[in-house]
């Protein structure tokens, strides 16, 4: 009982050899079959099919996950950009409300009504801050050269000397969110002469 091989014993006390081809275990003592020999025979051509099959199998489940996740870093990579442009959007809409009252501050500011120390120059102040901190930038001067895509050209005068359309007076300063543009310079363009 010593040298027998209980790893390929089955319950019952039968060889799984013995059983699986309905021999009697008596007829097959001479030979023994070991691990090796199983891994080291040639394989039949059903089995070959089968691993053929499982190969196939195995590629197109790969590569149904190399596709699934380059959609996923695809859904991600748009849902961020998504997500930038919408909070950007919802900064601008904020923001759009306070231009009103940033031109109200700039009429005071022009008429003398901001004296510098007074509670209506602090609260002015303070509502520049945070349209500042929010990513608010105004532009549009007198001098320019005139800019279609920025300036907004509510009068054109015409005004010797002058070579190229430039902006003469800033009626209403333009406003930009980062790279967007919230609104643009209303301006009175000084043109050539004819």
């Amino acid at each position: 009982m010593a040298n027998k091989d209980f790893e390929n014993e089955v319950p019952g006390g039968e060889d799984p050899e013995a059983q699986a081809s309905g021999s009697d275990p008596q007829e097959d003592q001479g030979e023994e079959l070991t691990v090796d020999d199983i891994l080291g025979s040639a394989q039949n051509a059903d089995a070959a099919a089968e691993d053929a099959v499982l190969a196939d199998l195995e590629s197109a489940l790969l590569n149904d996950l190399k596709r699934l996740q380059a959609e996923y870093a695809n859904y991600r990579r748009r849902t961020e950009e998504q997500r930038e442009i919408e909070v950007q959007r919802a900064k601008g809409e904020a923001v759009k409300g306070l231009l009103p009252v940033l031109d109200d501050l700039d009429r005071a500011a022009r008429h003398g009504d901001l004296v510098e120390g007074s509670p209506f120059a602090q609260i002015g102040e303070k509502v520049r801050a945070v349209a500042e901190r929010l990513g608010v930038t105004a532009y549009g001067e007198a001098g320019e050269v005139f800019d279609p895509q920025q300036h907004e050209a509510i009068f054109q005068a015409p005004t010797p000397g002058v070579e190229v359309p430039t902006v003469l007076e800033v009626v209403e300063v333009g406003y930009r969110l980062g790279s967007v543009e919230l609104r643009p310079a209303k301006v009175v363009v000084a043109v050539p002469a004819e």
